[in-house]
C-alpha cells in the first residue's frame, strides 16, 4: 500500500497480481482490472495466458458464488463489466494470435419478452470463457434466430425467456429448425428464471441452463464433445 491507501499494481509480481485482479472482478472494479491487463502484457504475458488466468478465472469464482446465492445480480453484472472491459484490450490481440476459440454462440431473448439482463451475462461469460458471441437482444422472431445461425454458423443457438407467456416460444423456434433439416446442426441450449430441465425436454432443447455459470460448463462440454466425435471420425 501506498501512503494514500493506494495499492500499487506494479510492485506487485505476477501471481499476486492475477490473485488482485480475481478480487478487482468480483469488486467490479473496471479501472484496476485494465490496468492489471496491460501490466501483465506488458510483462511479457500471451493475451490467451492473460484471458484465461486472470479473467476467465476470475469470472469463474464470480459464477460459483452467484450460483451459491454469495452474489446477486447487480454485482455479477459489475463483474461482467469489468471483465468485459479487461476483454475489451485482450480480444484484438487475441484474434491477431490465433488464440484457441472454444466455438461460436448466437444469442438472444425470444418473441414477445424484452428481459436480457441473464441472457446479457450469459453472453458476457461465454465471452469470458473464450467463446464468439452474436448476441440477437430481445424480442427476437423465429425468422431472426435462422438467419443469424445461417450467416453466423455458430455451434449453439442460446435462447432466453423470463415470462411464462413467451416461454412456448422457444418450441416454435426449435420446430421450425426441425422442419428445414437443421436442427440437428447446432446445439440448443434455453435458460430462463420460469424454466426447468422437464421443459427444455419436452420442447426438444439440448439443455436447460439455470445461470450463466452453468450455460458455460454446458456449451464447454457440448464442445468437447464435438472434438471429440471429430477427432474419431
Amino acid at each position: 500500500m501506498s501512503d494514500d491507501g493506494e495499492l500499487d499494481l506494479n510492485s506487485l509480481n505476477d501471481e499476486e497480481l492475477v490473485q488482485q485482479v480475481h478480487d478487482d472482478l468480483y469488486d467490479g472494479l473496471k479501472e484496476e482490472v485494465e490496468a492489471a491487463v496491460h501490466i501483465l502484457l506488458g510483462r511479457g504475458w500471451a493475451p490467451y495466458k492473460v484471458l484465461t488466468e486472470a479473467l476467465v478465472e476470475g469470472m469463474r469464482i464470480v459464477g460459483v458464488d452467484f450460483r451459491d446465492g454469495i452474489l446477486f445480480v447487480p454485482e455479477v453484472l459489475l463483474a461482467a463489466n469489468s471483465m468485459k472491459a479487461g476483454m475489451f484490450i485482450l480480444r484484438p490481440l487475441l484474434i491477431a494470435t490465433g488464440a484457441p476459440r472454444q466455438g461460436k454462440m448466437v444469442i438472444g431473448t425470444v418473441k414477445g419478452d424484452i428481459h436480457d439482463i441473464g441472457k446479457n451475462l450469459v453472453g458476457m461469460m461465454m465471452e469470458g470463457a473464450g467463446f464468439e458471441v452474436i448476441d440477437l437482444g430481445i424480442n427476437n422472431p423465429v425468422e431472426k434466430y435462422l438467419a443469424a445461425m445461417e450467416e453466423h454458423k455458430p455451434d449453439i443457438l442460446g435462447m432466453s425467456a423470463l415470462l411464462t407467456t413467451t416461454m412456448p416460444y422457444m418450441k416454435v423456434v426449435i420446430d421450425t429448425m426441425k422442419e428445414k433439416g437443421m436442427r440437428d446442426d447446432y446445439v440448443v441450449l434455453v435458460g430462463g428464471a420460469p424454466l426447468n430441465e422437464d421443459f427444455a425436454k419436452a420442447i426438444g432443447a439440448d439443455a436447460y441452463c439455470r445461470d450463466a455459470a452453468v450455460a458455460v460448463e454446458t456449451a464447454k462440454s457440448y464442445m468437447a464433445r464435438k472434438h471429440n466425435q471429430l477427432a474419431s471420425n
